[in-house]
């Protein structure tokens, strides 16, 4: 397996201070080539959240630096993935809530986290950013850990309500403002000829699933410049239609 890996992320309209962060890298192991990225949207109300999503972004990328290539030296399992990114997210719920009481500040994280490997893919979420597949359809590979996700699991409001609720930024726990984090795993197979995007919830908004997959399919998905500016294209349609978020988003091609 092959990857092709481009990201684009922008302020957006209103903000000052982009309180996204994101990383990815290609990794050759003895496992063979694999992908790592993480993106982690700073809480919005809250101040330093840039400082809250850089810390975790830079911690999963020591993670990816330093441990990967120890599990790599055998047949990367689910549980191996699990217990190492659970223990991040549980070390840094901790440490950033110090950092938050001593300074006198309230800070928070998201995070979506994926590991794409020959054989499997490998994905962590606390929060509302998300990760999509993209193939000959589009397919949203995470939950949404907020309170209009939650209510229409619950039945009481539609998919098409949710959409213009005013709580579908509210979040139901994200890292350094929740007591306890209980991560969402998410683990398949990965496909070929297909496109891995992660983004920030400031990305999709505005923006329709037809319209996702009429940029990012994997057709024309075909090389890193392509890629960032079918990206750039989305998040100029989302600022057109007056998204107040920061706005990020990182795709991997495989082929």
């Amino acid at each position: 397996m092959n990857y092709i890996i481009s990201a684009s992320t922008d302020v957006g309209n209103i903000k000052n201070t982009n309180q996204d962060s994101f990383n990815a890298k290609l990794i050759s192991t003895k496992q063979g080539k694999m992908v790592f990225a993480v993106l982690c949207d700073g809480m919005g109300g809250l101040s330093k959240g840039e400082v809250a999503s850089a810390a975790v972004v830079k911690a999963f990328g020591k993670w990816a630096e330093t441990r990967l290539p120890e599990l790599s030296e055998n047949e990367i399992t689910d549980s191996d993935i699990r217990n190492d990114w659970v223990q991040i997210v549980t070390d840094f719920n901790e440490k950033i809530k110090s950092y938050g009481k001593k300074s006198g500040i309230s800070l928070g994280t998201t995070v979506t986290a994926i590991l794409i490997t020959n054989r499997r893919y490998y994905i962590i979420n606390v929060g509302d950013t998300r990760a999509y597949q993209i193939t000959d359809s589009v397919q949203v590979l995470t939950k949404d850990q907020t309170v209009v996700a939650r209510e229409v699991e619950l039945g009481n409001i539609t998919e098409e309500e949710a959409k213009t609720d005013p709580r579908r930024s509210v979040l139901l726990q994200c890292i350094g403002a929740s007591d306890v984090v209980y991560p969402d795993m998410f683990f398949g197979d990965t496909a070929q000829n297909a496109v891995y995007m992660l983004c920030s919830d400031g990305f999709r908004h505005e923006i329709s699933e037809q319209e996702i997959y009429q940029y990012l399919q994997p057709d024309v998905m075909l090389d890193s410049d392509g890629m960032k500016f079918n990206m750039d294209k989305l998040i100029k349609i989302n600022k057109q239609r007056q998204e107040r978020d920061n706005i990020t988003v990182l795709s991997i091609r495989t082929f």
